[in-house]
């Protein structure tokens, strides 16, 4: 094996730049790929980032307004969501599991404890709403049943308002002003997404007693009891034609109501992170093939130099797969060794990067909702290895036909 070896060696040292210039490009084309798959799988993560707040299976609805004429009455109308809808959706609409209504308040509003103060926002909902948009409880309970049946004057606060109005005093237990009225603080949470969050959430039926005087909502937000896109989507298609006709507008009206539906958005993006990834390994692929055009190249010169001593060979009784295998083995140890640097290179960069984002999201989080942890994992520099083989016995083949072919008694006569 050794003498193998060094035979492949010194065969190339006689080419050195030729093969140095060839096992570049071939270096270059895997660790543009490496590099060009770790990036797609950046995004894809960001994308996957941003969604770790939210279930899965979630379906979330705005009302909007009319845009067709209906049972006489004109387009234009206001929809407006009320508990009576919550409460008729999930009696009657099979399908949905988790069921909220949610109620924003002003745009911001007020929080005070002692001496510290600042506007933030304030929504209000019901416990369901913890199973639809997931909240890491910090210390303390989320608003459970009890508080929302008796309309509990209680909050919760995230973590980041808790820093700005208590600093290192223990909220849990402590009354802030929200608008101007005492509410006690009964746990700290975090977003899963968003660290620097400033989010106040309070009991649903409180904040309509307190602050709204009705019972509207400003939208819907709800988990199905499915697990696949096509049953998804007919519980959404459901709920569409129940709120149009309570509504009284079409259901194709596609701005009587926005819907979000969490699991047909992250097929789609997949779609296009699969169409990506496929035009990635295109490109890649096509680079790589530059450098096979090349490693063919230096091999049929290599042959033509080498006609004699192969004639040799055969003369001595080598069989025409021996020299095939040589010239096979030629090629490959110049393909795999170009491009393991290459792969390597390209783990190298994706790796540095990946630390230098580790400090940035540290000053900016929602990069992470963009790009996320860009990597190539085993199976990428698996395939990637399975194209340096395929590539190399390709880049050999035409020369090893060639070497294959040679007459004995002609290459003798080789000058």
């Amino acid at each position: 094996m050794l003498d193998y070896l060094e035979e492949i060696l010194s065969t190339l040292k006689q080419n050195k730049l030729r093969a140095i210039m060839t096992g570049f490009s071939v270096a270059w084309g895997i660790f543009m790929l490496i590099i060009l798959l770790g990036s797609g799988k950046g995004l894809q993560n960001g994308m996957e980032f941003n969604l770790r707040n939210i279930a899965q299976n979630a379906i979330q609805i705005w009302p909007g307004r009319t845009s067709l004429e209906h049972e006489g009455l004109t387009k234009g109308r206001r929809v407006q969501f009320t508990n009576e809808d919550v409460e008729l959706l999930q009696r009657e609409v099979s399908g949905i599991e988790d069921l909220t209504g949610r109620l924003y308040l002003w745009s911001e509003v007020p929080i005070t404890y002692k001496s510290e103060y600042s506007n933030y926002t304030v929504t209000c909902i019901t416990p369901a709403f913890y199973r639809i948009r997931r909240q890491n409880l910090i210390k303390g309970r989320f608003i459970n049943e009890n508080d929302q049946r008796e309309s509990r004057k209680v909050l919760v606060l995230s973590q980041s308002i808790v820093d700005n109005l208590f600093k290192d005093e223990d909220p849990i237990g402590q009354y802030v002003k929200l608008g101007g009225i005492h509410f006690k603080v009964i746990g700290v949470s975090a977003s899963p997404t968003d660290k620097d969050a400033k989010d106040a959430l309070i009991p649903l039926s409180t904040g309509q007693r307190v602050f709204n005087g009705s019972h509207n909502v400003s939208n819907l937000a709800m988990t199905t009891a499915y697990q696949t896109v096509e049953a998804n989507k007919q519980v959404e298609n459901s709920v569409r034609e129940f709120l149009a006709k309570r509504h009284r507008f079409l259901s194709e009206d596609q701005e009587a109501l926005y819907v979000w539906n969490t699991m047909d958005s992250v097929k789609q993006s997949q779609g296009a992170f699969n169409g990506l990834r496929i035009f990635i390994w295109v490109v890649g692929i096509m680079t790589i093939v530059a450098g096979i055009v090349g490693v063919s190249n230096i091999m049929i010169i290599l042959v033509k130099e080498r006609t004699k001593e192969l004639g040799i060979r055969k003369a001595l009784g080598a069989s025409p797969w021996s020299v095939v295998q040589l010239v096979l083995s030629e090629s490959l140890f110049i393909t795999a060794l170009a491009g393991f640097v290459g792969m390597l290179l390209g783990m190298g960069v994706l790796h540095g990067a990946t630390l230098i984002l580790s400090k940035v999201y540290e000053g900016n989080p929602m990069i992470r909702n963009v790009f996320y942890n860009p990597s190539a994992d085993f199976g990428v520099a698996l395939s990637a290895a399975i194209v340096l083989v395929v590539a190399g016995l390709l880049a050999g083949f035409i020369p090893a036909r060639k070497a294959a072919s040679i007459k004995p008694i002609e290459a003798l006569h080789d000058e």
